[in-house]
C-alpha cells in the first residue's frame, strides 16, 4: 500500500514509520524500570518519615540526629545510583541511541522516546547531588534538596505531558492519569520548601510517590502484555472507564500501604520507648540495691 509522505519541519515521514517510531521506543521494562525505583523511595518514605515524626515525639524539642541526616545522605547517594542506571539502560539498550541526538546520514532525530526518559533521570540525579551536599556544611539554603526534589518532578510531567501527543485514546488516558501522581506531588514537595517536617505533607506525597510507582507497573502491563498476553483495544471506551476506575484502586491500595507502615512504626517506637523505660527502671534498682547493700556494710563496719 502506498503511503503518502507528510513533510514536517523539512524531514519526511510516514504514519508508518511514526508508529514504528513509538513502538520502538517503548517497552515493559522501560515502565518497570522508573516504576521500581518510585515505589522503592515511596516504601522507603513510608518508614522514614513515620519514624522521624515519632521519635521526635518521644523526645520531644530536639534537633534532627545525626542519624537521620546521615539517612539523607544515603537517600541522595541511592537517588544517584539509580538516575545513573536509568540512563544506562535508556542510552545503552540494544536499539538505545547511545548518546546520539541526531542521525548524522539523513538529520534525523535519534530516539527521542529515551531521551525524555533520560532527561528525566538526569533531574533526579542532580536531585540526588543536592540531597548529598546539604549534608556537608556548604551553608546550602534551608529546603533546596525539597526544591530540587520538586522539580524533578515537574520535569517528569512537564515531558510525560508532551510525551503522549499523537497517540491512541487509552494510551493518551493511561499516562494523563500519571501526571495526577507527579504534579501532585511536585505541588506537595514544593510545599515542604516553606513548611519543613509537616508529617501530613510527607505522607500525601509518600502515597502519590507509591501510587507512581505501581501506576507505571501498570501502564506497561496495559500498553505492554508480558508473556503475549491480549493486547488492550485502544479505542474501547470501557478500557477507559475500568482503568479510571483501576487508578482509584491503586491509590486506595498506596494509602493503605502508608498507614499500615505508620503503625508499624508506631508500633516499633513504642515498644523501644517500653524497653527503654523498664531498662531505665531495672537501672535504679539495681543502683538502689547497691545503695542499700553500701549502707549495711558501713552500718556493721560501725558496729
Amino acid at each position: 500500500m502506498h503511503l503518502r509522505p507528510q513533510l514536517l519541519d523539512g524531514r519526511v515521514t510516514s504514519r508508518a514509520s511514526q508508529q514504528g517510531f513509538w513502538s520502538a521506543m517503548a517497552n515493559f521494562k522501560g515502565h518497570a524500570l522508573p516504576g521500581s525505583f518510585f515505589l522503592m523511595f515511596g516504601l522507603w518514605w513510608s518508614v522514614k518519615y513515620p519514624l522521624k515524626y515519632l521519635s521526635r515525639r518521644v523526645k520531644t524539642n530536639c534537633r534532627p540526629s545525626l542519624f537521620y541526616q546521615r539517612l539523607e545522605l544515603i537517600e541522595g547517594l541511592i537517588k544517584i545510583i539509580c538516575s545513573l542506571i536509568g540512563i544506562l539502560a535508556e542510552q545503552f539498550v540494544p536499539d538505545g541511541p547511545h548518546m546520539r541526538l541526531v542521525n548524522g546520514e539523513d538529520h534525523s532525530w535519534v530516539k527521542l522516546m529515551n531521551w525524555q526518559h533520560s532527561t528525566m533521570y538526569l533531574f533526579f540525579g542532580l536531585s540526588g547531588i543536592l540531597d548529598v551536599l546539604t549534608y556537608f556544611p556548604l551553608n546550602i539554603p534551608v529546603g533546596m534538596d525539597r526544591l530540587s526534589m520538586a522539580l524533578a518532578l515537574f520535569a517528569e510531567g512537564f515531558l510525560f505531558y508532551f510525551h503522549v501527543h499523537n497517540r491512541p485514546e487509552l494510551d493518551q488516558h493511561i499516562h494523563t492519569l500519571l501526571l495526577i501522581a507527579i504534579f501532585g506531588g511536585a505541588f506537595i514537595i514544593f510545599l515542604e520548601v516553606f513548611i519543613r517536617d509537616h508529617v501530613v505533607l510527607e505522607l500525601f506525597c509518600t502515597s502519590l510517590l507509591i501510587l507512581q510507582g505501581t501506576w507505571f507497573w501498570q501502564i506497561g502491563f496495559v500498553l505492554f502484555p508480558p508473556s503475549g498476553g491480549p493486547e488492550w483495544k485502544q479505542t474501547d471506551h470501557n478500557n477507559i472507564m475500568f482503568i479510571t476506575m483501576c487508578f482509584c484502586w491503586h491509590y486506595l491500595i498506596a494509602l493503605i500501604v502508608t498507614a499500615i507502615n505508620y503503625y508499624l512504626v508506631y508500633c516499633f517506637v513504642k515498644r523501644r520507648r517500653w524497653n527503654n523505660s523498664e531498662m531505665n527502671v531495672e537501672i535504679r534498682k539495681l543502683n538502689s540495691d547497691k545503695d542499700a547493700k553500701a549502707a549495711l556494710l558501713a552500718g556493721s563496719e560501725e558496729e
